[in-house]
């Protein structure tokens, strides 16, 4: 099937409250422009260099999210233009965030990761890490980033349980912290969990966001 087809089958079977980022790193912009044609506006890539290369040279209507691991000395490229950052998997990134954000006269929304996985090579915070930033109160005191949810992944497993129960798991924290810290506030409204092999147990277990590459653009050409 086409690039366009994959989308239209993808799209059939999300809720209308959940967003597809289409997952387009390591894909050529001939690609990302089918995408694009086919209606996609949301695209996630992973890789600072990249990224910047596309933003310039691809429409400018395209929403940009940054979803690969993310260091302190390269938010200064993405700070003019990204839309929001899934990866924020320490306080000091979130601090350097805030800080470049407002050299660029702009706020940044975030998604704060968290490690819910068996995997040890996955990021995030642990939940009683993410618990004890959040009763500190510090992270009120940034004013050019806005925190707008968590997003975690999964264990790459074949035990649909075990997926179950860790997309539960971020669910409950999520509604945990934003009962306690976001309750007047209709922005924290983002929970970015699934990707192509388990994006419908998270929509089930409460996503709000998919990240979707390959079951749309296919094998990635490294």
């Amino acid at each position: 099937m086409s690039i366009a087809d994959n989308l239209k089958a993808i799209r059939a079977t999300l809720p209308s409250h959940v967003t597809l980022v289409c997952v387009s790193k390591f894909h050529p912009n001939e690609s990302i422009l089918e995408a694009y044609e086919a209606g996609a506006r949301v695209f996630g890539e992973n890789k600072v260099q990249e990224v910047s290369r596309k933003q310039e040279t691809l429409p400018k209507d395209i929403v940009w999210h940054f979803i690969g691991h993310l260091q302190t000395n390269k938010i200064k490229y993405i700070a003019p233009f990204v839309s929001l950052i899934h990866s924020v998997d320490s306080y000091r990134l979130l601090e350097e965030i805030d800080r470049q954000a407002a050299k660029s006269g702009r706020v940044i929304d975030c998604l704060l990761q968290v490690h819910i996985a068996q995997e040890t090579t996955k990021f995030g915070f642990s939940p009683e890490e993410l618990t004890t930033i959040f009763a500190a109160g510090k992270w009120g005191e940034l004013t050019s980033v806005r925190i707008r949810g968590l997003m975690g992944m999964a264990t790459f497993t074949d035990d649909e349980a075990q997926v179950h129960a860790e997309f539960r798991s971020l669910k409950t924290l999520f509604d945990q912290i934003k009962i306690a810290y976001f309750k007047d506030q209709p922005y924290f409204d983002t929970l970015s969990m699934g990707m192509s092999d388990d994006y419908r147990i998270a929509v089930e277990e409460g996503s709000t966001m998919v990240r979707v590459g390959s079951s749309i653009f296919g094998a990635r050409e490294y």
